[in-house]
Protein backbone atom coordinates (compact mmCIF):
# COMPACT_ATOMS: atom_id res chain seq x y z
CA UNK A 1 0.00 0.00 0.00
CA UNK A 2 1.29 3.45 -0.91
CA UNK A 3 0.97 5.79 2.09
CA UNK A 4 1.19 9.58 2.09
CA UNK A 5 1.05 11.61 5.29
CA UNK A 6 -0.16 15.16 4.68
CA UNK A 7 -0.31 17.77 7.41
CA UNK A 8 -0.45 21.55 7.71
CA UNK A 9 1.05 23.22 10.76
CA UNK A 10 2.08 26.61 12.11
CA UNK A 11 5.74 27.58 12.24
CA UNK A 12 5.85 26.35 15.84
CA UNK A 13 4.35 22.95 15.01
CA UNK A 14 0.66 23.31 15.90
CA UNK A 15 -2.09 21.81 13.73
CA UNK A 16 -4.95 23.70 15.41
CA UNK A 17 -5.62 26.17 18.19
CA UNK A 18 -8.04 25.97 21.12
CA UNK A 19 -10.77 28.20 19.71
CA UNK A 20 -14.16 26.86 18.66
CA UNK A 21 -13.49 27.77 15.04
CA UNK A 22 -11.32 25.71 12.74
CA UNK A 23 -7.85 27.22 12.34
CA UNK A 24 -7.08 27.86 8.68
CA UNK A 25 -3.45 26.93 8.14
CA UNK A 26 -3.27 26.47 4.37
CA UNK A 27 -3.48 29.04 1.61
CA UNK A 28 -6.02 28.63 -1.20
CA UNK A 29 -3.20 27.43 -3.45
CA UNK A 30 -2.09 24.82 -0.92
CA UNK A 31 -5.66 23.60 -0.49
CA UNK A 32 -5.93 23.13 -4.25
CA UNK A 33 -2.72 21.08 -4.36
CA UNK A 34 -3.77 19.06 -1.33
CA UNK A 35 -7.12 18.22 -2.95
CA UNK A 36 -5.23 17.09 -6.06
CA UNK A 37 -3.11 14.81 -3.89
CA UNK A 38 -6.20 13.44 -2.13
CA UNK A 39 -7.69 12.49 -5.48
CA UNK A 40 -4.66 10.32 -6.27
CA UNK A 41 -5.40 7.99 -3.33
CA UNK A 42 -8.00 5.32 -2.66
CA UNK A 43 -8.75 6.48 0.89
CA UNK A 44 -8.27 9.35 3.34
CA UNK A 45 -7.67 8.58 7.05
CA UNK A 46 -8.37 10.91 9.97
CA UNK A 47 -8.87 10.21 13.67
CA UNK A 48 -12.25 10.43 15.36
CA UNK A 49 -11.10 13.50 17.28
CA UNK A 50 -10.63 15.32 13.97
CA UNK A 51 -14.11 14.22 12.87
CA UNK A 52 -15.57 15.70 16.08
CA UNK A 53 -13.49 18.89 16.11
CA UNK A 54 -13.44 19.90 12.43
CA UNK A 55 -16.60 18.15 11.14
CA UNK A 56 -15.08 17.57 7.66
CA UNK A 57 -16.83 15.84 4.78
CA UNK A 58 -13.52 14.95 3.02
CA UNK A 59 -15.44 15.03 -0.25
CA UNK A 60 -13.70 16.23 -3.39
CA UNK A 61 -15.31 18.81 -5.63
CA UNK A 62 -15.38 16.42 -8.58
CA UNK A 63 -18.46 14.17 -8.60
CA UNK A 64 -16.63 10.82 -8.85
CA UNK A 65 -14.81 8.73 -8.01
CA UNK A 66 -14.47 9.83 -4.41
CA UNK A 67 -11.73 8.40 -2.15
CA UNK A 68 -13.08 6.35 0.72
CA UNK A 69 -13.22 8.14 4.08
CA UNK A 70 -11.70 6.28 7.02
CA UNK A 71 -11.65 7.05 10.72
CA UNK A 72 -10.72 5.06 13.79
CA UNK A 73 -12.26 5.33 17.23
CA UNK A 74 -11.80 3.70 20.61
CA UNK A 75 -14.86 5.17 22.27
CA UNK A 76 -17.34 5.17 19.39
CA UNK A 77 -18.15 8.85 20.03
CA UNK A 78 -19.15 9.74 16.49
CA UNK A 79 -22.27 11.73 15.63
CA UNK A 80 -24.30 10.02 12.89
CA UNK A 81 -25.30 13.44 11.52
CA UNK A 82 -21.73 14.71 11.11
CA UNK A 83 -20.62 15.72 7.62
CA UNK A 84 -18.19 12.80 7.57
CA UNK A 85 -21.16 10.48 6.96
CA UNK A 86 -22.81 12.56 4.22
CA UNK A 87 -22.38 12.42 0.46
CA UNK A 88 -21.63 9.62 -1.95
CA UNK A 89 -18.32 8.26 -0.75
CA UNK A 90 -17.50 4.96 0.88
CA UNK A 91 -17.12 5.53 4.62
CA UNK A 92 -15.20 3.15 6.89
CA UNK A 93 -14.96 3.19 10.68
CA UNK A 94 -12.25 1.12 12.36
CA UNK A 95 -12.90 0.19 15.97
CA UNK A 96 -12.18 -2.48 18.60
CA UNK A 97 -14.71 -5.30 18.79
CA UNK A 98 -16.66 -4.00 21.80
CA UNK A 99 -17.07 -0.55 20.25
CA UNK A 100 -17.83 -1.93 16.79
CA UNK A 101 -20.98 -3.66 17.99
CA UNK A 102 -22.49 -0.39 19.22
CA UNK A 103 -21.42 1.44 16.06
CA UNK A 104 -23.18 -1.13 13.88
CA UNK A 105 -26.50 -0.03 15.36
CA UNK A 106 -25.71 3.69 15.56
CA UNK A 107 -24.30 4.05 12.04
CA UNK A 108 -26.43 1.48 10.23
CA UNK A 109 -26.30 2.24 6.51
CA UNK A 110 -23.91 5.17 6.94
CA UNK A 111 -20.56 3.38 7.20
CA UNK A 112 -18.79 0.04 6.99
CA UNK A 113 -17.74 -0.92 10.52
CA UNK A 114 -14.51 -2.92 10.61
CA UNK A 115 -13.12 -4.56 13.73
CA UNK A 116 -9.53 -3.52 14.36
CA UNK A 117 -7.39 -6.06 16.15
CA UNK A 118 -4.86 -3.42 17.23
CA UNK A 119 -4.34 0.33 16.92
CA UNK A 120 -0.81 -0.21 15.66
CA UNK A 121 -0.26 1.34 12.20
CA UNK A 122 0.57 -2.06 10.72
CA UNK A 123 -2.79 -3.45 11.83
CA UNK A 124 -4.60 -0.43 10.36
CA UNK A 125 -2.84 -0.86 7.01
CA UNK A 126 -3.51 -4.60 7.02
CA UNK A 127 -7.24 -4.04 7.68
CA UNK A 128 -7.56 -1.46 4.91
CA UNK A 129 -5.60 -3.58 2.45
CA UNK A 130 -8.11 -6.35 3.11
CA UNK A 131 -10.85 -3.92 2.02
CA UNK A 132 -9.17 -3.38 -1.35
CA UNK A 133 -7.48 -0.07 -0.53
CA UNK A 134 -4.13 0.24 -2.28
CA UNK A 135 -3.21 3.85 -1.42
CA UNK A 136 -3.84 5.86 1.73
CA UNK A 137 -3.73 9.62 2.43
CA UNK A 138 -3.34 10.33 6.16
CA UNK A 139 -4.29 13.78 7.48
CA UNK A 140 -4.41 13.57 11.29
CA UNK A 141 -4.94 14.33 14.07
CA UNK A 142 -2.07 14.17 16.52
CA UNK A 143 -2.61 10.57 17.68
CA UNK A 144 -2.82 9.18 14.15
CA UNK A 145 0.10 11.29 12.93
CA UNK A 146 2.26 10.27 15.87
CA UNK A 147 1.52 6.58 15.31
CA UNK A 148 2.41 6.52 11.61
CA UNK A 149 5.28 9.00 11.69
CA UNK A 150 6.96 7.39 14.70
CA UNK A 151 6.69 3.95 13.09
CA UNK A 152 8.05 5.32 9.83
CA UNK A 153 5.14 3.68 8.01
CA UNK A 154 4.72 6.06 5.08
CA UNK A 155 6.23 6.58 1.65
CA UNK A 156 5.93 10.36 1.58
CA UNK A 157 5.41 13.19 4.07
CA UNK A 158 3.79 16.34 2.69
CA UNK A 159 4.34 19.12 5.22
CA UNK A 160 2.68 22.51 4.74
CA UNK A 161 3.94 25.32 6.99
CA UNK A 162 1.75 28.36 7.59
CA UNK A 163 3.56 31.70 8.12
CA UNK A 164 2.48 32.31 11.71
CA UNK A 165 2.80 31.02 15.27
CA UNK A 166 0.14 29.60 17.61
CA UNK A 167 2.05 29.49 20.88
CA UNK A 168 -0.66 27.77 22.95
CA UNK A 169 0.57 24.83 25.03
CA UNK A 170 -2.99 23.45 25.19
CA UNK A 171 -3.37 23.30 21.40
CA UNK A 172 -2.69 20.08 19.44
CA UNK A 173 0.71 19.67 17.84
CA UNK A 174 1.73 17.68 14.79
CA UNK A 175 3.04 14.81 16.97
CA UNK A 176 3.32 13.84 20.59
CA UNK A 177 6.29 12.27 22.38
CA UNK A 178 7.32 8.92 20.87
CA UNK A 179 10.39 6.94 19.84
CA UNK A 180 10.61 7.98 16.18
CA UNK A 181 12.20 5.69 13.61
CA UNK A 182 13.52 8.70 11.69
CA UNK A 183 15.86 10.26 14.19
CA UNK A 184 19.08 12.21 13.61
CA UNK A 185 20.76 9.07 12.30
CA UNK A 186 17.99 8.02 9.87
CA UNK A 187 16.83 11.08 8.01
CA UNK A 188 14.06 11.52 5.52
CA UNK A 189 14.97 12.74 2.02
CA UNK A 190 13.72 16.22 1.12
CA UNK A 191 12.92 16.18 -2.60
CA UNK A 192 10.72 19.24 -3.14
CA UNK A 193 10.06 22.62 -1.55
CA UNK A 194 7.49 24.95 -3.10
CA UNK A 195 5.56 28.07 -2.16
CA UNK A 196 1.80 27.81 -2.55
CA UNK A 197 0.66 31.35 -1.90
CA UNK A 198 2.05 32.19 1.54
CA UNK A 199 2.37 28.51 2.53
CA UNK A 200 5.65 26.59 2.23
CA UNK A 201 5.17 22.95 1.26
CA UNK A 202 7.99 20.49 1.84
CA UNK A 203 7.84 16.94 0.51
CA UNK A 204 9.95 14.20 2.06
CA UNK A 205 10.64 10.71 0.76
CA UNK A 206 11.09 7.77 3.15
CA UNK A 207 14.12 5.75 2.00
CA UNK A 208 13.49 3.05 4.63
CA UNK A 209 9.88 2.20 3.78
CA UNK A 210 10.78 -1.14 2.14
CA UNK A 211 12.60 -2.40 5.22
CA UNK A 212 9.86 -1.11 7.54
CA UNK A 213 7.09 -2.85 5.56
CA UNK A 214 9.08 -6.08 5.51
CA UNK A 215 9.64 -5.92 9.28
CA UNK A 216 5.89 -5.36 9.84
CA UNK A 217 4.92 -8.16 7.48
CA UNK A 218 3.42 -5.74 4.96
CA UNK A 219 5.87 -6.26 2.09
Amino acid sequence: MRITVSVAMSIDGYIADTSADRLRLSSAEDFADMYRARAEHDAILIGAGTVRRDNPSLLLEKPSPQPARVTLTRSGRLAPDSRFFTGKARTIVLAPAATARALEDMLAGKADIVVLASEEPGAIVHALHGLGIASLFIEGGTRVLTAFLSAGLFHELRLAVAPFFVGDAAAPRIVGPAPFFHDKNRRLELFETRAYGDTAVQRYRNPSIGDICERLGLA
